[in-house]
């Protein structure tokens, strides 16, 4: 493990969406100037959310939200810290599942206080057989000022400031209270340069890391120049630090003070606010352990107001010795006193700067011949935020060109050609007939991806496909054509096959599709694998193929992406209907009496 608690690229899994506590690390990210935010995801359970937003600076920022914290680490394999904000009831479960989960997590903080003392003894042996160290459970967390904090230490952004935490001092400075971890960190900055590190290791009586673990860590941190520890009454772990110092593991001058010398003056068993601040014997006493540090050589002050002159008296020798050299202060960057949330997001394009970009590319690196890019590059960027192999764009554009148009009479065409014949402009005819697509006309290409998807996905034979749609009552969406049959098939179809299978990859799912066919097709030659289906099933290949998970191809089923090829190529043909009727000077449209069958009886009457 490094000696060095976090570094300025070090990132967290923040478990439980703690809006304020998360803001608190973002502003405190921004004012030292790191280049990315500490938080990398969130751990939100029962949130539906896909992000949510924070400012960052002046700006807001996205921060993804997950279920699970498996989800979340499949995304962020760099987050190496896990900000566990869960309440006592979960706090265990969540730490172990996060241990199962091997080596991604070298820190984890727990919040939570009184999680029942034989789970913390076993949550703890397990993360240190991981080689996990964990802070707490009931801390406020952590710091490295000028590189990472957690949540709420170290209070609001001007107190920060003041006690020099915006970055790093000397010292480094371990306490069990949180709240006099911001009270030590402030008197730090008042007599000396402030702290290099600082931990509060919480105040359960089973903290996973105690007071040695942390000093051993800082004895080998180069940043660390002298050590201060607030212990308090109660517990023996002083006694480690003082073994410590005398078998020469620990070099670098230690500042020590045990809190609750008042102690002596009550009966024995009061517990002083920590589970752990009670003495159970003599040697657990503030008074017992602050004499034994006293004589093995660490600065203990008579009383915790000689605190700061001792802290004092130590940092001065030590910068005469040139152990600790001047500070440059760094530039601290003002967080804005009024910040507006934005109300729309854009995550496609941007026309902010000389020249609009298409996710990330600018216009001019695609739109003309010379580039070398297609529609097919254009929709994958805008659509999709990737840059696609050319097997794949050539793909998507050859779906547009086939949809583009079915002659004037199907449903979406002929609602463009009446409305255009009413005299309405080229945008309302064509709405018209985009208003058109959908479950029966344009439709089956969700509809073939979704259930030819699920039926492979859950390893039906085509038998077993085919009597779970009967079950459920649905036409098998993809098969079956009005004109075209086995005898006369849709060169559509015929095309887009032969492509895939010289050009995709993989077509596993188009290969379990044409199963299904020799079964429809031996009932009634028409049931074909049609020009819908052929798309939806060959999209889901071609993503299968890019890379994407199962879950993620769910999602663009679900969302409508699919029909979205449909409504692209469909509106270049529905147009050319609208300016052929335009061209054609076509008078307004009624529909001939003699093709409408009138069953008109007289109403009946109510009294």
């Amino acid at each position: 493990m490094s000696s060095r608690l976090f570094t300025k690229d070090t990132q967290a899994i923040f478990w439980n969406n703690n809006k304020s506590a998360i803001q608190r690390m973002l502003d405190y990210d921004y004012v030292i100037g790191r280049e990315k935010p500490s938080v990398a995801a969130i751990v939100a359970p029962t949130s539906s959310n896909k992000f949510e937003k924070f400012f960052y600076g002046p700006d807001e920022i996205m921060v993804p939200l997950y279920r699970s914290t498996p989800d979340a680490v499949a995304e962020h394999k760099n987050a190496d810290v896990l900000l566990n904000f869960a309440s006592f009831r979960t706090a265990y479960d969540v730490t172990m599942e996060a241990l199962d989960l091997g080596k991604q997590f070298r820190t984890i903080m727990v919040t939570a206080e009184g999680i029942p003392e034989r789970m913390a003894r076993i949550m703890n042996q397990r993360a240190r057989d991981n080689g996990t160290l964990v802070i707490g459970p009931a801390t406020v967390g952590a710091i490295t000022p000028g590189a990472f904090k957690i949540a709420n230490i170290g209070g609001t952004i001007e107190n920060i400031i003041n006690s020099k935490l915006h970055r790093a001092g000397s010292a480094g400075l371990v306490t069990r209270s949180g709240g006099l971890f911001n009270e030590l960190c402030n008197i730090i900055a008042l007599n000396a340069d402030g702290i290099a590190e600082g931990v509060a290791i919480g105040g359960d009586r089973f903290v996973g890391s105690v007071f040695i673990d942390h000093l051993l860590r800082m004895e080998e941190n180069p940043d660390v120049k002298y050590m201060i520890l607030l212990g308090e009454v109660g517990g023996t772990e002083e006694y480690k630090v003082i073994e410590a110092v005398k078998s020469g593991k620990i070099k670098k001058p230690i500042i020590a003070w045990c809190i609750g010398t008042i102690a002596k003056h009550f009966s024995s068993g009061v517990q002083f606010g920590h589970a752990g601040a009670s003495a159970n014997a003599e040697r657990e006493t503030a008074e017992a352990k602050n004499a034994a540090m006293r004589e093995a050589g660490i600065h203990v002050p008579n009383s915790f107001n000689d605190l700061p002159q001792t802290i004092h008296q130590v940092y001065t020798d030590l910068k005469k010795q040139g152990v600790i050299q001047e500070i440059e202060e760094p530039e601290v960057r003002e967080i804005p006193k009024v910040r507006k949330p934005k109300n729309f997001i854009c995550t496609i394009s941007d026309d902010r700067g000389e020249e609009a970009t298409y996710a990330g590319y600018p216009i001019s690196s695609v739109a003309t011949p010379d580039t070398g890019k297609s529609i097919g590059d254009v929709v994958s960027l805008l659509w999709f935020k990737k840059v696609y192999p050319k097997w794949a764009t050539d793909f998507i554009e050859t779906v547009i060109k086939t949809v583009a148009d079915h002659g004037p009479a199907v449903s979406g065409a002929h609602n463009a050609k009446v409305t255009a014949r009413a005299g309405k402009s080229v945008v309302e005819s064509l709405v018209t007939g985009l208003l058109t697509i959908g479950p029966r006309f344009g439709g089956a290409i969700d509809g073939a991806a979704k259930y030819f998807k699920y039926a492979n996905d859950n390893n039906m034979t085509p038998q077993e496909f085919l009597a779970y749609m009967k079950k459920q009552g649905i036409p098998i969406p993809g098969i079956g054509h009005r004109i075209k049959s086995l005898r006369n098939p849709d060169k559509r179809v015929e095309g887009l096959k032969k492509y895939a299978n010289e050009y995709f990859p993989s077509t596993s799912l188009l290969e379990y599709a044409l199963e299904v066919e020799q079964l429809t097709t031996s009932k009634k030659d028409n049931l074909i694998l049609n020009v819908d289906g052929t798309i939806g099933i060959l999209m889901v290949d071609m993503w299968r193929a890019l890379g994407y998970t199962e879950q993620e191809i769910d999602e663009f089923i679900e969302s409508g992406t699919l029909n979205s090829f449909f409504i692209l190529g469909r509106t270049i043909g529905f147009i050319g209907h609208v300016l052929d009727e335009k061209r054609l000077a076509m008078p307004m449209y009624r529909h001939p009496m003699d093709d409408i069958l009138y069953d008109v009886k007289p109403a009946e009457e109510i009294k």
